[in-house]
């Protein structure tokens, strides 16, 4: 597997890493009340073909339920020379919670260091408050780091671009998580920003978050050929070299088995049908929105400069790539999530009561009016049931 230098960690990591997000036994608990053996030996054999693949990255967090225990079973067994380890914990305003936190998760994994810490969800100002002020999150992980017990550190981010910029010009991250897909480019100025300061680039979930791609539409697959549009969307990020690695959340060793054929098209560094399939993906999206009116959503304020904070701009995002490549059933799961995961998945959606108000307001931006009659459909379109995040479901 080949490996880029993961920014100034000075780390070569894979291009491909493999997180710990789908396999847990339990998403509430650290410790099952009692341990599925075939949990863990789905875990064990994910592990085992990682490796043998070459990802030798793998990364969890203590948000992801019983991950960790699980990893910490599968470690045992390995020398810790074998395997370069993230976990992620969430910053508090307490650092007393933050700190008991990352214990528990060096408990669990059982190992006396981490190769990198992430700060998981500063997505926004607080967070970032939380972590960086004078007796913050940050002094507990600098404390540990001298200790040798954490490498380097950074952060992951479901926030938005001014926020994940602010996080990255802090020069006080070696790397960030964040979200970037062909579907969604919002953050394409956090990756410069990160190349400038030689922060390194992970990618969140590609396939889930970049279109729930293992099970993508029959308008999509056909416009992707000859790749599938997991294996189009791996090549779109990994041909910039401002992007590091992608992460990979495998249920079992299969899942590995499609974003191989991506690497092996990436090994033969010839990205000329890539350039041709984004091509055709542009051209689909300017004629079923409109270039002016594609323009005009990504000038969208962010939600908090909306009346009733309404997420606009991801929603109306939303709305046209669902015209545009079938991708319904993907936006109905992002849009419901919507004001249903606290900073996670910030904002509102509009209702009744306020789509008067938001007609209003468009008015002063460039195809307002169609602006608010896509707003419209898009709540026709992807309203559906009530849904919250993984961890909370």
């Amino acid at each position: 597997m080949i490996t880029r230098r993961f920014g100034r960690t000075e780390l070569e990591i894979p291009l491909f890493s493999t997180g710990g997000m789908r396999y847990q036994q339990d998403w509430k608990s650290a410790v099952p009340e009692e341990l599925d053996q075939k949990v863990q030996a789905n875990v064990k054999s994910i592990i085992t073909k990682s490796l043998q693949l070459g990802l030798r990255h793998i990364e969890t967090a203590r948000g992801y339920g019983t991950s960790e225990y699980h990893l910490g079973l599968v470690f045992q067994d390995m020398a810790r020379e074998d395997f370069i380890l993230q976990t992620k914990v969430p910053p508090k305003e307490d650092p007393k919670e933050f700190r008991e936190n990352l214990e528990k998760s060096l408990e669990l994994l059982g190992v006396e260091h981490v190769d990198l810490l992430g700060i998981h969800g500063i997505n926004n100002k607080e967070t970032l408050e939380w972590t960086l002020r004078a007796g913050g999150c940050m002094e507990v992980v600098r404390e540990y780091q001298e200790k040798g017990r954490i490498g380097k550190v950074g952060f992951s981010t479901h926030g938005q671009r001014r926020d994940v910029l602010a996080a990255i010009e802090s020069n006080e991250f070696d790397y960030v998580n964040l979200h970037y897909y062909y579907i969604d480019q919002a953050l394409e100025p956090c990756l410069q920003a990160a190349q400038e300061r030689d922060v390194g680039v992970f990618i969140i979930s590609p396939s889930d978050k970049g279109g729930m791609l293992y099970k993508a539409p029959e308008k999509l697959k056909a416009l992707t050929e000859p790749y599938s549009p997991m294996v189009f969307n791996d090549l779109f990020c990994l041909r910039d070299s401002r992007i590091h690695t992608l992460s990979l959340g495998a249920a079992r060793p299969s899942d590995f088995d499609e974003h191989m054929k991506a690497a092996e098209i990436f090994e033969k560094g010839d990205f000329g049908e890539v350039e041709k399939i984004k091509t055709k993906l542009d051209k689909v999206l300017t004629e079923t929105t409109g270039d002016a009116l594609l323009t005009s959503i990504r000038s969208l304020p962010d939600w908090d400069e909306v009346p009733h904070g309404i997420n606009l701009r991801v929603i109306l995002r939303l709305w046209s790539i669902a015209k545009a490549f079938d991708l319904v059933e993907y936006g109905k799961m992002r849009y419901n999530l919507i004001g249903n995961g606290g900073h996670w998945f910030p904002g509102f959606r509009p209702s009744e009561e306020n789509l008067d108000e938001l007609k209003e307001f468009l008015k002063d931006f460039d195809e307002g009016e169609t602006l608010y009659e896509a707003l419209v459909e898009a709540g026709e379109l992807l309203k559906g049931e009530e849904k919250k995040r993984l961890s909370e479901s």
